[in-house]
Parts: structure tokens; C-alpha cells; sequence
């Protein structure tokens, strides 16, 4: 599966001038949303990633919302298991409604749709973890971290793909005056 070719083929694959969650900044952004609003492909996506993890013993999967939401739910299908989300607490971490349901000691994987610093992921997990729940592993549609996401966990992505990111004070798209759009 050419995972850059759907974000191109669905208009995902942005070009421009991007402030990340970072706080860095890139000339290509990956809006995954674009492209898990259509649910064959997100079906497709979800059991390319599903099938990198088929070996694992998982009770669920899990996501950040709101961009795991759709792409937990996708892998979750294809692996058989339950599919959970974590969303913001408003204080900088990620909780998990009642209501979505985690046994003590039940195995999860954790997916994000673009790992750059691994931020939003880890907080999903560490959400599951405060409920009892253990990592067992990390998917990704894409890891644009050049290798440098850990997890403690094996960590895989369906391709990896290196953009370039510039910190705000050098960056030389600010620089030849490009309008910077928030993502």
C-alpha cells in the first residue's frame, strides 16, 4: 500500500507553510482526517496497520482523539478487539470516559495517524495505563520522528516519511514572508 499516494490521492498531503503542535515548521502537512473520511480507505489503513500487530494478545486499541478516534476504530475491526479513545482533560494530560471500559491487566495497542514527537500517543497511554490497562505496543500510519519516537514498546508505522521542520526563528519559509497556518 502506498500510504503517500492515498494522502496525495484524497488532497491530505498539504503544501504550504504549517505551524505543528510542536511548535515547529514544515512546508508539507499530513491532515489524516482528509483521508479517514473515507471509509474504504480508512478500512484499508486500518487493516494494513491491524495486520502489523495480528501476533499480539490485545484486549483494544486506543487513540488520541480526535485524530485516533476513526483510525483506533478501523484497527480495533480488523484486529477483532475493542476499540477505546482518550481526549484532552484540559490540564495537558488525556482521560478516558467512563463507560469505555478497561480491565486490569488487559494488553493494548496504541495508534496515532502521524508520529512526530509521540506526545498526543503517549498521553493516550498513559491515560490507559492510569485505568489499569498495559502497552503492548505502538502503530502509526505514518512516523514522521526520523526514528526518535520511544515508546518503550515495539513502535511501527505503515511508511515513514521525512519532511523538513525548522524552528520558528529560523525558518526559511517565515523568512521569505510565507503566511504560517495553524494545523
Amino acid at each position: 500500500m502506498d500510504i503517500l499516494n492515498l494522502y496525495q490521492e484524497t488532497g491530505a498531503l498539504l503544501e504550504g507553510h504549517f505551524l505543528l503542535r510542536s511548535g515547529r515548521h514544515s512546508p508539507k502537512f499530513l491532515q489524516s482526517t482528509t483521508l479517514l473520511q473515507h471509509p474504504l480507505y480508512a478500512e484499508a489503513v486500518g487493516q494494513a496497520l491491524g495486520e502489523l500487530f495480528e501476533e499480539l494478545d490485545i484486549q483494544f486499541v486506543i487513540g488520541p482523539a480526535m485524530g485516533g478516534v476513526v483510525l483506533a476504530f478501523v484497527t480495533a475491526k480488523a484486529l477483532g478487539v475493542r476499540a477505546l479513545f482518550a481526549e484532552k482533560d484540559g490540564k495537558g494530560g488525556m482521560w478516558i470516559r467512563e463507560g469505555l471500559t478497561i480491565h486490569p491487566g488487559e494488553r493494548f495497542l496504541a495508534v496515532e495517524d502521524v508520529v512526530t514527537t509521540g506526545s498526543s500517543v503517549q498521553q493516550a497511554i498513559q491515560a490507559a495505563e492510569a485505568r489499569g490497562g498495559r502497552c503492548a505496543a505502538v502503530g502509526s500510519i505514518v512516523d514522521r520522528s526520523a526514528g526518535r519516537a520511544e515508546f518503550g514498546v515495539p513502535f511501527h508505522s505503515l511508511t515513514q516519511l521525512d519532511f523538513p521542520t525548522y524552528a520558528p526563528d529560523s525558518c526559511p519559509l517565515c523568512q521569505r514572508g510565507l503566511p504560517l497556518q495553524e494545523v
